[in-house]
């Protein structure tokens, strides 16, 4: 802590024996290591609070990042979940159909009295709304 050698402590005790005396010397001795003591630890305390507070404040910026990290994904999953949920309703409603040419559309008309009853199709709802409903039935 104090760059001071030995010569410089012999120069010190000299003094501080001639003008505290040799009764009082080892009493002042002793209050001045209690008084070091008290001192170091009081240093060795105040460094262990900053450096617990700069471990706190870089936890605090990891986990603000990583809350980021996750509020970002979170994001895009569900921005994909709703582009996919908005695609296989077109789909499940018919919409996308439309884009493609229908295979009946493009096919020979059935001719009239041959018997064959066409079934209506079927639409398949997935759920993905948020509702329980089953299948829905042929209309």
């Amino acid at each position: 802590m104090f760059d001071i050698g030995f010569s410089e402590l012999v120069v010190i005790a000299i003094i501080a024996l001639i003008v505290i005396g040799p009764e009082r010397l080892p009493k002042v001795a002793r209050t001045m290591g209690h008084l070091f003591g008290r001192l170091q630890r009081y240093v060795n305390d105040v460094k262990a609070d900053i450096s617990r507070e700069m471990e706190l404040d870089e936890l605090k910026k990891l986990q603000a990042s990583v809350q980021d990290a996750a509020r970002s994904i979170e994001q895009s999953v569900s921005k994909e979940m709703s582009e996919t949920e908005s695609e296989l309703n077109k789909i499940a409603t018919g919409e996308g159909a439309a884009a493609e040419p229908a295979p009946e559309a493009s096919a020979q008309p059935e001719p009239v009295g041959t018997g064959e009853v066409s079934q209506p199709s079927q639409q398949l709802d997935l759920g993905l709304d948020g509702s329980s409903r089953g299948p829905r039935k042929p209309a």
